[in-house]
């Protein structure tokens, strides 16, 4: 998200919306057309689009959504059934395909959503709240493993698989370890290591890391020791962890 947001805030911060197009259900685009844009930022796996006036259009990409931004009259990359929502500023398009959450928040609305009031700190902020981290994370179940908490969205926001993998094999923990196993210290390390991840992917252009440690890397070799990586679905939402079980030996019985 963090580098879906710098690019749709360079191509569309201080322009008008020119035409606006839905797909969702009683969404109000006709209240967008002639509103200007004053910027977007992301928060997670949410991406705000800030009018004038106070509204924010807000979407959640999940898993399937995405934003494209497109000179005007460039063919999509992807089929116009799954564009949710269309925005023209002028020259520019921004489409938003297949998120399952687009929203037009009223003024202040978002300290009172139910989904962005109870999200975490921003993994991605310089100066991240490792206090509140803390906080939030010491107030679950001592027994949550290591790497649910990472994808907890109400403890830090903006973690997602690949990152909770590779942050959880750089500082030698492994995904089913309790929270609880764990320093402040350690958590604290964790996060900064995620959000310094994330930034040199976002940096590297290309989303995903270049030398991946263990995500999607099972049967093949540890980059340290030449032990196979494993890997078994984990949590409520079944993501996939990835680890070494030699670098990141599994918590005592």
């Amino acid at each position: 998200m963090a580098r879906t947001s710098a690019t749709m805030h360079r191509w569309l911060a201080g322009r008008e919306i020119t035409a606006a197009t839905t797909r969702v259900e009683g969404f109000p685009a006709d209240r967008l057309v002639g509103r200007r844009v004053d910027g977007v930022d992301a928060w997670g796996k949410n991406l705000m689009i800030r009018l004038d006036g106070g509204q924010v259009v807000h979407t959640h990409m999940r898993m399937t959504g995405s934003w494209h931004v497109y000179p005007a009259g460039q063919p999509w990359r992807r089929p116009e059934r799954q564009a949710r929502l269309t925005l023209t500023c002028g020259d520019r398009v921004a489409v938003c395909f297949n998120a399952p959450v687009v929203e037009l928040l009223r003024p202040g609305a978002e300290t009172r959503h139910p989904a962005l009031g109870n999200l975490g700190p921003d993994v991605l902020e310089p100066d991240v709240d490792l206090g509140e981290v803390r906080r939030r994370a010491r107030a679950g179940a001592a027994d949550r493993p290591l790497g649910e908490l990472l994808l907890d969205q109400r403890v830090v926001a903006g973690i997602g698989n690949i990152w909770r993998c590779e942050a959880l094999f750089v500082e030698r923990h492994n995904p089913w370890a309790p929270q609880s196993a764990i320093t402040d210290d350690q958590l604290d390390a964790l996060v900064i290591t995620a959000g310094r991840l994330m930034r040199a992917s976002v940096a590297s252009r290309t989303g995903v890391p270049e030398a991946r440690h263990v995500y999607r890397r099972a049967g093949q070799p540890c980059h340290r020791c030449r032990t196979p990586v494993r890997s078994k679905r984990q949590g409520e939402q079944a993501r996939t962890a990835y680890w070494c079980p030699t670098c990141q030996p599994a918590p005592p019985a």
